[in-house]
């Protein structure tokens, strides 16, 4: 989570600016929660957008982690969605969930049908190797 939230900052930071930049000062309501609210739908495009085309952010790339369905398939546009919604709307919990769950699960990846696997390591001799 740690590397996530420092691809995060340099992401929302582009798009405070960019919002700010549009729309002035957003330090009073009614565009700070439309800021806030921006800002959520913003990591949720990348989230869902590296969710469906890869299944794995840049972190999760670091760490070799891919969210994929419960029969190791790419997950499906409505349930990167779903994952999202749930993962960041009751975030505490969710992630608790995984301490109790029988299989390790985090309760959104439980009620959408998802889950994160662990990847090989890959040998980096074999991809300097030359072919025969």
């Amino acid at each position: 989570m740690l590397y996530e939230s420092i691809l995060l900052l340099a992401v929302l930071s582009l798009a405070t600016l960019l919002f700010i930049w549009l729309f002035g000062d957003a330090t009073h309501a009614p565009k700070r929660y439309l800021l806030q609210a921006f800002l959520w739908a913003v990591m949720g495009a990348y989230f869902v957008w590296c969710w469906v085309k890869s299944g794995q952010t840049l972190a999760m790339q670091t760490w070799r982690i891919r969210v994929v369905n419960y029969i190791g398939q790419p997950i499906s546009m409505h349930q990167a969605c779903k994952r999202y919604l749930l993962a960041t709307l009751f975030f505490g919990p969710t992630f608790l969930w995984a301490l109790f769950d029988r299989e390790g699960l985090f309760l959104h990846d439980r009620l959408t049908g998802t889950r994160l696997i662990l990847l090989p390591k890959q040998n980096p001799k074999a991809s300097l190797s030359k072919p025969s």
